[in-house]
Formats: C-alpha cells, structure tokens, sequence
C-alpha cells in the first residue's frame, strides 16, 4: 500500500480453526516445515524487506517463479510465468516545514512528525503558495446516502482537510451509511479521488488511530518518501497536487488558527453538513524526482480438467516496504515476514495442494506486486487481465497467515457481499468453527487488500479468516495476538521471522481455503454477488 492500501493483515493474526481432523476432501500436503521454509527464506534480510525495483523484488519474483516451475505449473501468461506491471516511482522531497497563516496566528508545522505529503504528479516541484483551506467533512459524495460533504462551494484550487473514515463511525449511528462498518466512502483512497474530482489542489487527511485503525507511525512509515503508481502516461486524469495526512494535535493547531476547535469535526457526523472555508492559508514546498521501471506479477495456473476457459484465482502480495526508517533498535529492513511472506509461503502451498487434485476449472495462483503502494498489481491485472474477468468465477486473497494456534471460530471482512462467504462458513463448521462477527468492520478490510480489484471488476471475492477465539487461551488470548501484531510488528521492522511459530492455525486455513477454492472450481458451483452488495452490478454472466 503506498502503505497504502494498507493491507493490515486482518486474517494474520486469526486465520485459524479448532482441533479437529482435516475433512476427507482436504490434502495432507500442508505442513508447517514447508510453509515455515518459505517464509524465512523470503521474510529474510537478504530480501531487503521485497520492495519493488529493488534486488529485493528480483529475488521475490525469481523464488516465486522458481518454485511453480518445480512443482510443475504451468505458465500462465502465454509461455512466460511473469505479467509485467508499467510503474512509476515518485519521490517527494518535501521542505522541512509547512508555513500556516490564520486570522489568529502564524507558526509552522513539521514535515514527518506532523504530516506527510505524497503526489502521483510527476512535476519536478510542486508548491502550496498561502493557499486557503475549507474544511470538506470526510470528503464524501455518496447520493445513495443522500450525502455530499461538497455540496454548495467550489474547492477548484484549494486544500480540502477531511476526516477519516465514514460519518457512522463516529456518530454511532447506524443509520447513517453503514454505521461504524466502514464502506468505501471511509477508505482514505476514496478521500484523494474525490478531492480530485471536485478539483481540489490538496487533500490532506486527519489522522485518528482508532478511525484509521493504525498509528501515525505507519503513516510515517509508508508516506514521506518515494512511492510508487501505475504508469499512466498520455492519460488526462486529473490528480491532487498533493496529498497527506496531518496529525491529530497539528489539526487542533491549525483549527486555533483559525479561531476554531475540534467541536467543529463533530458538526461533519451529521446529515447536512456543509463544507466550512477556515480562513487558514497553508505554504510549503516539495522537488520531485521520477523512477519509470517495470514491476513484476507472477502466475502460474493448473488447468481445468473439465472447463479449462473457467477460472478461480487465488492470490498473495509478495511485496513489502523494503528498507526505511530505523526502529529503536536500529534496524531498517521491513522484512514482512506476515505481511506477507506468509501468504506468498501460503499460496504456494496452496499451489502444491491443488497439484494433487483435478479441479473442473482453471486455477491460477497469482503473486501480485505492490500491494503496499497501493494493490498496483492486483489493480494492472484487473484492467489488463490474462485471463478474462466475465469468465473468472472465483477470487480468494490471502494477506497473512496465523503463525500462533487454532482458534474455534471464523470470520468473514466486509460480511454480506458473495455465496463464497456460504462456502467459506459451510467449511469451518465442517471444521467444528462458529462464524463470528467481523471484530473490526470499521478497518475497511474489504476494501484493502488485493481481492478488492477483483470484486470492482465484479468477480465474487472472498477475504476470509479466523477470528479471535482461541482454543487454549480463549477470546483474551486471540486478542492480544492481534493487537501485539497490529501495535509492535505490522508495518514496522520487527515484523520479523520466528522460529517458535507453531502454525497450526494456519495450517487449519489454508485447508479451509482450500476447500472453498475447490467447491468453487467444481462445475455447478457459481458463486454469485448477494442482494445488496454494492458489486453485482458489475458482474458479467458467468456460465
């Protein structure tokens, strides 16, 4: 993700099951020494922490590859495993500090530790010159709420502050959108699209741990140095001149500023707010240099015995953050050994598992690059497909494996959206699991992660997990699992390999997701969109 999509692994820490045996239609082939062996030789440092254009993405691709060849897939883009993916690298080197002019005060904020500016322009300098700022709510238009936070002024030219998330989530209310279950409209992404759409020449995003579901510091992490996009060169999309986040504390500064307060936020919770210009000028300056290069997908498939132009995709990011920042130990390789060397490791058993099967349709096992700037190459596939999306029935995304223990039950991101959900849950009770609600709708996790360019393309896809219940330490264990892992190691450098990981709740997964892909791949079964789900109108007819 630019850290962008910012994939935090929601089934990394949950993906898991109970003590019971594997079903009669669920291979032995998955085993922890196999799994483990993958994940430390691509989570370590001669990696350099997999970011693309790097010898890190050489070596990640060349092993991904390596290892289809050697169980004997076949190539899957004509007779090469490797679909190129056209990006661009923009670094931003931004001015030490931000000037802010109110009607109250003049002082200045600093780059890194009260925000971070990014751009997909690729000018060499980009400015802010004493520009106005209008508060825009959470940036959204979204007529079927009967919502548009832009209503009845023109930002053409001017900076837009907008809040993270959707408006539920902080009024909890849930009749307004989906209440603290974030859609769409609450996904920073959506934020600097529509910024641009409106003509805005900035966006710059309130930060809130709790709203965004991680820290500043992983903003800190991902935002401020180069990042990378599509090459859309020749295309007249409009962008923001820039985007960024601001700090919770430097956005109460700059409200002082303008003889405001926080209360002013809230007034944005409710239906008919409108847009409020601060009378706040923000000045700052950033040079900017452009790396164009080409990046890598690999895949390999098995083809269909039955209906071979039929296909279910599994997918994983094999990309990180590479190397960056130091932690307060000194080290500066993000080796993303979770996220996501855990579920490259896992496609490729998966791809072993299925070796032993005869499936009816097409399988694919897609290794995606630049998930973390931002699902680039889950996005280049989606819009320049091998393989025809109206003829794709299935997608199923793993972004982090459980390296702890089984847990009783499951859990299903953004729950409503497709039949695969009905398979997913008939298999984990199969399983002795429950299903469990999702524990952080408000995370977005539907939308963050690669399988969500496929449900824009309108394929049934699927980001599915365990939840928190352990089967030892019970829902207290599971939970601190998680939010060691979301708090200490994702997205930082301690995200590291361990040998004392067990895996036997991600073992009991990837069966599960096994079967599901399977069930999926049988003719007969046609997973479809449920009623309701914002995709089906995309969907093509699939046979």
């Amino acid at each position: 993700m630019r850290f962008r999509y910012l994939a935090i692994p929601i089934i990394a820490i949950a993906l898991a099951s109970c003590n019971q045996p594997a079903q009669e239609n669920t291979p032995d082939t998955f085993n922890k020494d196999s799994l483990m062996k993958h994940i430390q030789i691509l989570a370590s440092d001669s990696f350099m922490g997999r970011r693309p254009f790097t010898v890190g993405e050489e070596r990640a691709t060349a092993y991904m590859q390596s290892q289809f060849q050697q169980m004997g897939l076949e190539p899957s883009n004509a007779s090469s495993y490797i679909q190129e993916v056209p990006l661009v690298d923009i670094t931003v080197n931004a001015a030490p500090t931000m000037q802010v002019q109110g009607a109250k005060e003049k002082f200045e904020l600093k780059n890194i530790d009260d925000y971070v500016l990014a751009t997909e322009r690729t000018d060499s300098v980009l400015s802010l010159d004493n520009d106005e700022v209008v508060f825009a709510g959470y940036g959204v238009v979204a007529p079927e709420y009967n919502w548009n936070d832009y209503a009845g002024i023109d930002v053409k030219g001017k900076i837009v502050l907008v809040l993270v998330n959707d408006p539920g989530f902080n009024a909890g209310d849930t009749t307004i959108f989906k209440g603290r279950t974030m859609t769409y409209y609450g996904r920073w992404t959506y934020k600097y699209e529509e910024a641009a759409r409106q003509g805005a020449k900035a966006c710059l995003i309130v930060h809130n741990t709790k709203a965004a579901s991680y820290g500043f510091s992983v903003v800190q992490n991902s935002w401020g140095k180069s990042n990378l996009y599509l090459d859309t060169r020749g295309s007249s999309e409009y962008h923001c001149a820039l985007n960024g986040w601001l700090t919770g504390d430097a956005t109460k500064r700059l409200l002082a500023a303008a003889g405001k307060d926080t209360t002013l936020l809230a007034t944005a919770d409710k239906q008919g707010f409108k847009a409020v210009p601060l009378g706040v000028k923000l000045s700052t300056k950033v040079n900017i240099s452009t790396v164009y290069n080409k990046s890598k997908n690999v895949i390999a498939k098995i083809t269909g015995s039955k209906n071979p132009d039929e296909y279910v995709v599994y997918t994983a990011h094999w990309d990180h953050l590479g190397v960056g920042k130091p932690d307060a130990k000194g080290d500066t390789i993000y080796n993303g050994a979770i996220d996501n060397a855990s579920g490259s490791a896992a496609l490729l058993e998966m791809a072993r598992a299925f070796k032993n099967t005869k499936p009816d349709r097409t399988v694919i096992f897609l290794s995606v690059t630049a998930e973390e700037q931002g699902l680039l190459g889950s996005k280049y596939y989606a819009e320049h497909p091998i393989y025809p999306m109206e003829k794709t029935v299935a997608e199923i995304n793993m972004d982090g494996v459980n390296a702890f223990g089984k847990r009783k039950d499951v859990s299903i991101s953004g729950q409503g959206q497709s039949d695969l959900e009905d398979y997913f849950t008939e298999e984990a009770k199969k399983q002795g699991r429950y299903l469990a609600p999702e524990s952080r709708p408000e995370a977005g996790g539907y939308f963050r992660s690669d399988h969500f360019n496929f449900a824009k393309h309108g394929v049934p896809a699927l980001n599915a997990g365990g939840g928190t219940d352990d089967v030892k330490g019970g829902k207290a264990e599971g939970e601190r699992q998680r939010d060691d892992y979301t708090d200490h190691r994702y997205h930082q450098p301690a995200d590291e390999y361990d040998s004392s990981w067990t895996f036997e709740g991600g073992l009991d997964d990837l069966r599960l997701l096994f079967n599901v892909g399977k069930r999926a791949a049988t003719i007969g079964n046609n997973p479809q969109w449920k009623e309701g789900s914002e995709f089906k109108a995309l969907r093509k007819t699939v046979r």
